[in-house]
Formats: structure tokens, sequence, C-alpha cells
């Protein structure tokens, strides 16, 4: 059974990055943040979303507030407890589209309250890696698995907000205890375990509880690993503007699959359908400039699609898929 309405709640950072590109002296502000653009992403595949979300009354806060409500993403701005600061990203990008990120980060929700019909939870990247927000998310993904709900989270790595790479790996692996689907992109894995190969990397994190862990991996497709199967299926050959928010629309793709499945597709032939649809988005994505993820139309090639039929497009860490 499909399930069309079924909804998904993603918890986590909404922030601006300030953009250099290499030669230019002026920085260029966009609004964005991962589990933001992950939102944007369901939203275009017609999949009910609810962002719960927090930034501060002050200027990039403005900016974010202005480019959600242009979006048509079902927004919770989260309470902090006291004057709270958008988190900003100062992007340094490279002649070949690569980054380098340092984080402004301010993340510090009281309160996690989804909505009553949310089908599937997904949370990663600065929500789960900067405190005090990230034990809170942690406690929520604990709690929502127990009560039966399928959470799903995006590893997301940002060495720049937390360097010590066994901190990192070890709330890593507590995340991994807590969803039954956990994605991360090769380069997270190799800087997490970088004695392991990404295939021994992944299964570590799927021995510790998710019935998927799925692997981007850039311009090489995606692998898909369970208790008894790896599926690996390739990257869509397409004409690369940007990566930007590439790996956030193959998000959005696997989080929209699973919503209307209700179920992590284990069979390795619905698998390879479905991680070969993920990697189409992300790659869509990737011919367009910035995080512009496509419609349901154009995904499933039901039709024309307009691009950003909300107006709007965010930008995030370019990512491999």
């Amino acid at each position: 059974m499909v399930h069309v309405t079924a909804r998904v709640a993603v918890v986590g950072e909404a922030l601006v990055d300030l953009l250099w590109r290499t030669g230019s002296r002026e920085a260029r502000a966009v609004p964005g943040g991962s589990p933001a653009n992950v939102a944007v992403g369901l939203h275009r595949l017609e999949r009910p979303a609810t962002l719960l979300t927090s930034w501060g009354d002050d200027p990039p806060g403005a900016l974010v507030a202005e480019h959600l409500a242009g979006t048509g993403v079902e927004v919770v701005r989260l309470p902090t407890g006291g004057p709270a600061r958008t988190t900003v990203a100062l992007a340094y990008l490279a002649a070949d589209g690569s980054a380098h990120y340092d984080f402004l980060t301010s993340w510090a929700p009281t309160a996690l309250d989804l909505p009553e019909d949310t089908a599937v939870v997904h949370t990663g990247s600065l929500a789960v890696a900067v405190e005090p927000g990230a034990s809170r998310v942690l406690e929520l993904a604990a709690a929502q698995s127990a009560l039966g709900r399928l959470v799903v989270a995006d590893l997301n790595v940002r060495p720049a907000v937390l360097p010590d790479r066994s901190a990192y790996r070890a709330l890593a692996e507590r995340l991994a205890g807590e969803v039954r689907v956990l994605k991360a992109s090769d380069e997270d894995l190799a800087w997490l375990y970088p004695d392991l190969t990404v295939g021994e990397a992944a299964e570590t994190l799927r021995a510790l509880g998710p019935e998927l862990v799925v692997v981007t991996r850039g311009a090489e497709g995606a692998l898909g690993l369970t208790a008894a199967h790896r599926v690996d299926v390739p990257a869509p050959a397409v004409a690369v503007v940007d990566t930007v928010g590439a790996g956030d629309a193959f998000q959005s793709a696997l989080l929209d699959d699973l919503a209307g499945r209700g179920a992590v597709p284990t069979d390795p032939a619905v698998l390879a359908a479905v991680l070969a649809r993920c990697a189409r988005c992300a790659a869509l994505t990737c011919a367009r400039e910035g995080a512009d993820p496509p419609t349901r139309a154009l995904l499933d090639g039901e039709g024309a699609d307009t691009a950003a039929p909300d107006g709007t497009r965010g930008a995030e860490t370019p990512d491999r898929g």
C-alpha cells in the first residue's frame, strides 16, 4: 500500500550560507541548511512535510524566515528558552565547486513536539552535532523509535563543528543505534573511519542497529546495505552545474519512498529501484545551480518541471550525492 499522505517530520537547522568563490571579494548570502533543503525537496515531491527548526531575531534570521515562508513547507519555529542566534556557514568555494566550511552555530531547542500525524522522522547534520540541541534530538530519536515511528538520519559530517574524530564517531554510532535507516556519504565514512574501507565502515554502523545503511558516492552512485544484502546503483550521467544540495535531494527522495511505503525496503530488487530513483533526484539537482531539487513530475517523468515552483532555492555544503 502506498501512503500518499504520510507525513515526514524533519528536525534540524535552517541557516544562512555566506558563499565566497575563488577570486571574488564579495560574499553571497543564501538561506538553506541540510534539513531545510530536505524539507523543501519533500514538498517538491508532493510529500507532506513539517520542518521543525529555529533561527534568531537577527538579519540572517530574517533571511531564513523569508526563504522558508516562500517554500510552501510547513514550518514550526522551535522555542529556545532565550535569545537565539541564526546559524551562519562560511563557505569558501573553489573553482571546481568544492568547498571548505566554517560554522557559527546556534542550536538550542527546548521542546521538540512533532505533528500527531508524523509517520517518518528525519534528522541529521548540525542538529545531531551541536549542543545543547544535539542531545535533545538524540533523545527524540530514541523516543520516536520506541513508539514505532520510522526514524531516519543523515550523518552529513561537519568536522568544522566537531573536529574531535573519536567524539564524532561516538556520536555517529550512538545515532546509528537509534534509527532504522542511516545515510552517509563516502566522505563522511572516510573521515569517521580512516582505517576502514567505505564498505567496512558502513557495515560497522549497520551492525549497531539500522535496518538499512545508505552510502552516497558521488559520480560512483550509491550503495545500500542490509543485514542480508549489499545493493549498488550507478549515478545517472548528467552535465554537472554544481553539487550543492545533491545529497539533500537524494535524502528527500529516500524519505518520500519510506513514507509512502511505510516500511524499510530490504528486498534487493526493490531497494535497487528505490536507490536508483534517489540517485536520479540527486543528478537532476546537480544539473541546476544551487540547492534546487526537482518536482515529482520531473523526477518520475510525468511531465514538465518548473525548476523552482515555489520561487526559492537554498544552499548547503556541496554534497557528493
